[in-house]
């Protein structure tokens, strides 16, 4: 594996075999005591291992309300032909719908929910928006796997974000089980920047959110880093389950085989010192549903109005 000979900070694509490098950010922006409903340990956890855990941080009303909405949004969106709608592979069954604050102002003011939001402000040290947002839906004997990929590979790639200092949120809808392709993350990985070879092709967005091969770890930089880490940690949890984890942390699941749906609402809060500049390698800036450049207003904590 080779070493950084280039200006650029994080190159990735077209590089000749794979780089590994130290990320050069810190984790947590905010060297202050966290919001006193965490845990204790918790901002050293998530510094660590890249990644945190909380069960039961929403409360059931918030949980039911959020399920029937996503009800409500996999009903109207079954025949749509929306851009922001992703199908699964090969299926007509539905895998994502993007820009969620944009189609439900349920999930809208979930973004700004006092909780959520103000780990991210924590974790990123200043004000948020959101770079994306989508509802994750796996259906049972249906949904596809998710390779293993860096968020922040593809966002510095392909969509121009500066630097590590974005998290992502993950709010677990359904049970997530051993068997209905949780997600996976390797512990530690987030402090290693993993560049990848491979060309990008063109609107490599289109192909990418349904079946992931470019912009992928070879295989010898996931298996040093998992090794590194001790194995794998799979995320598993009922619904109300929320999981954070870093821009830069090694992620991915497995297809569901199951009869069981696991379905996640997703979103991603970025800096707002830390917004998006020219992708790499001239490609064309993806679509604002999948980032957001233009609707990059601060979010509001909901009691804020």
């Amino acid at each position: 594996m080779m070493v950084s000979l280039t200006r650029e900070p994080y190159p990735s694509r077209e590089l000749p075999e794979p780089m590994l490098l130290r990320r050069r950010e810190p984790v947590l922006w905010n060297d202050g005591p966290g919001p006193d409903w965490l845990p204790p340990d918790a901002l050293e956890r998530y510094e660590q291992d890249g990644f945190l855990v909380l069960p039961a941080l929403l409360t059931a009303e918030e949980v039911a309300l959020l399920q029937r909405e996503m009800t409500a949004l996999l009903e109207r969106f079954a025949g749509s032909d929306s851009a922001s709608l992703i199908r699964e592979p090969g299926s007509d069954a539905v895998r994502s719908i993007f820009a969620l604050p944009a189609v439900s102002e349920v999930f809208a003011r979930l973004a700004r929910h006092p909780k959520l939001l103000g780990f991210a402000e924590h974790v990123l040290g200043s004000q948020a928006y959101l770079h994306q947002s989508r509802l994750n839906y796996k259906p049972g004997l249906a949904g596809k796997e998710f390779y293993w990929h860096s968020d922040f590979e593809t966002w510095h790639v392909e969509d121009g974000m500066p630097a590590m200092r974005a998290l992502s949120c993950s709010v677990l809808l359904t049970e997530n089980t051993e068997f209905n392709g949780p997600l996976f993350v390797i512990p530690g990985s987030h402090r290693t920047y993993v560049g990848c070879v491979g060309s990008t092709p063109e609107d490599n967005y289109k192909s990418s959110l349904m079946t992931q091969t470019v912009g992928t770890p070879a295989p010898e930089s996931l298996s040093l880093l998992a090794d590194q880490a001790g194995g794998l940690a799979a995320v598993k949890g009922p619904p109300g389950t929320v999981l954070f984890f870093d821009s830069n942390l090694l992620h991915g699941s497995t297809g569901n085989i199951s009869p069981y749906a696991r379905a996640n609402v997703f979103m991603v809060y970025n800096s707002v010192e830390n917004r998006l500049g020219p992708p790499q390698h001239g490609l064309r800036p993806r679509p604002e549903h999948i980032a957001h450049r233009r609707q990059v207003e601060v979010l509001r904590h909901l009691h804020e109005g």
